[in-house]
């Protein structure tokens, strides 16, 4: 074909600017690599754990330093807020990872849980992480359905129908870990690990990441959640994947565990104070190669130097962190990363106060918003998302019903040599013994309530006020039924007996009006149980008792593996039904007298 002047012309022009473009590019690249290494870079990491779906601030205050000796309730949290400090401390560095240390779902309030947590998912995806490592809750619905949390679609796994507002559910743009949860054929559920690197002027840094959820997830979810699944040890996984992080170039090496320790110290007390729990005796054999562990599970929040000894004589120092519970903090943790030895030298971390807005607490009280912390705004990408979903979620949410002359909260008597008993505990047992009582409902005498079911404070205002469906949704939203099961004398004591069997700081069973035990943990572990009584008579051990439970504690669920020994079960309505059921026939019902449970001194 024949090419005019002008059209040989341009082209020859347009190959010099591609060859010369091509030039300027493979001398930049050289001109790149020839640059100087520096001796540091800093390597930020914000890290967040046990969201559980909390859209909305939760009213929930981080008492915090003031003037002198004083302290300040700070409100806290909302995921808007939270996404807009997460990109406070983004801006600081350009390298930054965000990484979430489990339970982001599951437990959620009902603006989430109504939607089978598909607004946590999108909200999370606007914040833009990096990795979150699975929590026991992300398993309450299956592995189906978490798998459906991370690819996306609307395939149903549930009783509730998923993609009810958005038709094309993404899933998460953020990838799930989890080293430690195996299938049946050997492979991880999810990735084991993952890795970002940093790049800048004569550098090329890389954290690694190892994602694990506790071995005990089994033993504190429904059996159905993780029926196929294989938890390994916590350890043994974190130190296998040392070797082979580092031999893909990783600098600095974070693992980001659901598994946690508590402190009696502040939110963001750097000496932690009495720090205890069962992530200590996995911290104490990890490989010293490891130089941070981001960690949730119990709620609490802290910032630690885990100094850890090897056999060797050598100390050296692990940083630990925990940014509490529902997005009401988040941790600024700084790596300082030698390009050079390929090494951390340094690390700090702080717990971050998501500071909010103000509500009014139990007591009626105001907590406002305070000058001496920095306040946030609500990111407008994620406000928007929150409110969608919040405003479907309305019309039921908001709809009253029932009145109570005070709040009810879970919080056991100030003494503190007083049991774990707690007044909501007590008033959900109340509750399930009224819906199961009649014997064509089960015929129960009593029923039994696990802590761990209880997620949410009942508040009202001074003087006492409504209660909406969406408060008691809070306060169960797993969505579990009534079981009515027999059980002899011998096995109620046993379950009553497990949580004293196992720990010194019991999370005790609540017990319905009428059913009261003693304990006394002077005694050797599996006798502290003294005095069980129904209707002020002591059981007997072969007789027959009828007992009602959610069909998680039916089913074995949060340790109690003698529930599974009751007979002759009888399903019920939903334990949220339950609760709404008993405020409806006791209007202006006050808190529970917290005389169920004895703690012998």
């Amino acid at each position: 074909m024949y090419a005019s002047p002008q059209a040989r012309s341009a082209s020859l022009l347009l190959i010099g600017l591609v060859a010369l473009i091509a030039f300027a590019l493979l001398s930049s690249t050289a001109l790149s690599d020839q640059m100087p290494t520096p001796n540091a870079v800093t390597i930020k990491i914000v890290a967040f754990n046990d969201l559980h779906g909390h859209l909305e601030p939760p009213r929930i205050g981080i008492i915090a330093p003031a003037t002198g000796a004083a302290t300040v309730v700070v409100p806290a949290g909302g995921a808007a807020y939270m996404a807009n400090a997460i990109q406070s401390l983004r801006a600081q560095n350009p390298h930054t990872a965000v990484v979430s240390a489990g339970d982001m779902i599951g437990a959620s309030p009902l603006a989430s849980a109504l939607f089978l947590d598909e607004p946590t998912i999108e909200v999370v995806n606007a914040i833009n992480i990096d990795f979150n490592a699975v929590g026991n809750h992300e398993f309450d619905k299956g592995s189906a359905e978490l798998l459906r949390m991370q690819s996306g679609g609307c395939v149903k796994h549930t009783l509730r129908e998923p993609c009810l507002l958005n038709k094309s559910f993404p899933g998460a743009n953020f990838g799930f870990l989890a080293a430690n949860v195996f299938n049946a054929d050997g492979n991880t559920l999810f990735p084991a690990t993952g890795i970002k690197e940093f790049v800048g002027s004569g550098y090329r840094i890389k954290v690694g990441f190892i994602g694990m959820t506790l071995r005990g997830t089994p033993a504190i979810v429904t059996p159905m959640g993780v029926a196929g699944l294989r938890f390994a040890d916590e350890a043994a996984t974190a130190n296998a994947l040392v070797p082979i992080l580092k031999a893909q170039g990783a600098d600095a090496i974070v693992v980001v565990l659901h598994e946690g320790a508590t402190s009696s110290g502040g939110y963001n007390d750097k000496a932690c104070p009495g720090l205890a729990g069962d992530l200590l005796p996995i911290l104490d054999r990890l490989d010293p190669a490891i130089d941070v562990v981001v960690s949730g599970h119990t709620h609490r929040a802290y910032v630690c130097d885990y100094n850890k000894a090897s056999s060797a004589n050598t100390a050296k120092p692990l940083l630990l962190t925990s940014a509490g519970q529902y997005g009401t903090l988040v941790t600024d943790i700084n790596l300082t990363v030698d390009p050079r030895n390929k090494r951390v030298v340094a690390k700090s971390a702080n717990n971050l106060i998501v500071q909010s807005e103000g509500f009014m607490n139990a007591a009626g009280m105001p907590v406002n918003i305070t000058p001496l912390y920095p306040s946030f705004t609500k990111d407008a990408v994620v406000g928007e998302i929150v409110a969608t979903y919040v405003a479907a979620a309305k019309p039921l949410s908001q709809r009253v019903v029932g009145t109570l002359s005070a709040s009810i909260t879970r919080d056991k008597a100030l003494d503190a040599n007083a049991s774990p008993e707690s007044a909501l505990g007590n008033l959900i047992a109340d509750s399930q013994l009224a819906a199961t009582r009649a014997p064509e409902r089960g015929g129960a005498q009593l029923a039994l309530m696990n802590p761990g079911g209880v997620r949410a404070d009942l508040l009202v205002p001074a003087g006492g006020g409504p209660v909406t469906y969406g408060q008691i949704f809070s306060v169960q939203p797993f969505g579990n039924s009534l079981v009515v099961k027999s059980m002899t004398g011998a096995q109620i004591r046993a379950v009553l007996e497990a949580p004293f069997s196992s720990s010194d700081n019991p999370r005790a069973l609540f017990s319905s009006k009428g059913f009261s035990y003693s304990y006394d943990l002077s005694r050797p572990r599996g006798t502290r149980l003294t005095d069980v009584r129904l209707d002020g008579v002591e059981i007997v051990a072969t007789a027959v008792y009828r007992v009602t439970m959610n069909s998680f504690l039916a089913s074995g669920g949060d340790g109690f593996a003698a529930f599974n020994e009751g007979s002759n079960a009888i399903g019920g309505e939903l334990d949220v039904d339950a609760l709404e059921n008993f405020l409806k026939v006791n209007p202006g019902i006050s808190p529970p007298v917290l005389n169920r449970i004895r703690k012998i001194k």
